[in-house]
């Protein structure tokens, strides 16, 4: 079995577990330079639910990825400004929804700040093992934190998925973030 390591979400522009030593002691780019370049980079949309006793929580994430297909693994990073990012921190399970153009909606509620994303009770449910999840979503992983790391001003996590559920994804379309605006992907999009 995996240990998780306790963190706490990052204040400032340390660095912490991965340390200026292991950085080889260079600045790097600066962060607008960095945002500048992943802007023209598109990525998938996710949305992430969890409840560690204390309330359902979501947040919208572009940085999502597949690690390992056995184990099944991901990885996605929260922010230490995210309101979210505390109840993952405690979170032992959570659900991810991969989001298309259909449920383009939950995609903006996990992104907008300060409103109450689960304000709509006939929008979200939760799974029998306590997780909440939205209902709309064609494609969800239920998934157990196994690994927490920080990096810089946030945290990274390993997810194990151990559900999967997939309803009509054949005519979903998928949605992609790209320089700060929501796309379709389809056959207009497809190259030759």
């Amino acid at each position: 079995m995996t240990q998780i390591r306790e963190s706490r979400p990052s204040t400032g522009p340390s660095t912490s577990a991965i340390d200026q030593v292991a950085l080889g002691g260079e600045a790097g780019v600066s962060p607008d330079a960095l945002k500048a370049l992943f802007r023209d980079h598109p990525s998938g949309v996710a949305v992430i639910t969890a409840d560690a006793g204390s309330g359902p929580v979501a947040m919208t994430a572009s940085s999502l990825f597949s690690i390992s297909v056995a184990p099944p693994l991901l990885v996605f990073s929260a922010s230490a400004m995210s309101s979210s990012t505390p109840t993952f921190l405690e979170a032992e399970t959570l659900v991810i929804h991969l989001i298309d153009a259909e449920s383009h909606d939950i995609a903006v509620l996990g992104a907008t700040s300060g409103v109450d994303r689960f304000a709509d009770a006939e929008r979200w449910a939760v799974l029998p093992t306590g997780e909440p999840y939205y209902v709309a979503p064609r494609r969800r992983l239920r998934g157990r934190v196994v690994k927490k790391e920080d990096a810089g001003a946030a945290t990274l996590f390993v997810v194990h998925v151990i559900e999967s559920w997939q309803d009509g994804c054949d005519e979903a379309s998928p949605l992609v973030y790209h320089n700060r605006e929501w796309h379709v992907l389809g056959d207009v999009s497809r190259l030759a």
